[in-house]
């Protein structure tokens, strides 16, 4: 009998890349509104992406079984 194969949930293959040396590469959260009151500093780091924290990796790769 064949194997069943995941399905990779697709709110989380939009919102997450897998590098090519296994992490996670996410965007920043706080970027949606009250960008007023915040520095120029902190909306240029805001914008920058950054990596899912080791705690939360096995969760996200197993929303995203295929890669």
């Amino acid at each position: 009998m064949a194997k069943i194969k995941m399905k990779t949930n697709r709110g989380a293959a939009k919102r997450f890349k897998i590098k090519s040396s296994g992490k996670i590469k996410r965007k920043r959260a706080y970027l949606r509104h009250g960008m007023r009151k915040q520095t120029a500093k902190v909306k240029r780091i805001l914008r920058s992406k950054t990596l899912v924290a080791n705690s939360d990796c096995q969760a996200v790769k197993a929303l995203l079984p295929n890669g």
